[in-house]
């Protein structure tokens, strides 16, 4: 989380770039949970993000900037967005 003017924390701006299923940059990272060969996840403000495929490297890290780039070969992209704020949109659809 970046910190504005008057010191109160606000969410990264988020984004994904996919190149190839090979390369994959994402902005926005507050946290890596854990990483391996085969899965990657992440903290965003938009919802825990699990990176799953074989081969996967972490290529480059800055929490102080939000930026992740992995490489290997990316099979799914996924968001458990029941710890972001408001939650998902099924979520606040039925409530």
């Amino acid at each position: 989380m970046e910190r504005d003017t008057k010191g109160e924390s606000r969410a990264l701006p988020h984004g994904l770039s996919l190149q190839d299923r090979q390369k994959l940059a994402i902005s926005g990272v507050s946290d890596v949970v854990n990483f391996d060969e085969n899965q990657v996840i992440i903290t965003t403000g938009l919802g825990t993000l699990t990176i799953r495929g074989s081969g996967l490297h972490v290529d480059q890290l800055s929490l102080e900037s939000g930026e992740l780039r992995v490489t290997g070969t990316i099979d799914l992209l996924e968001y458990d967005d029941s710890g972001a704020p408001g939650g998902g949109f099924f979520r606040r659809l039925f409530q």
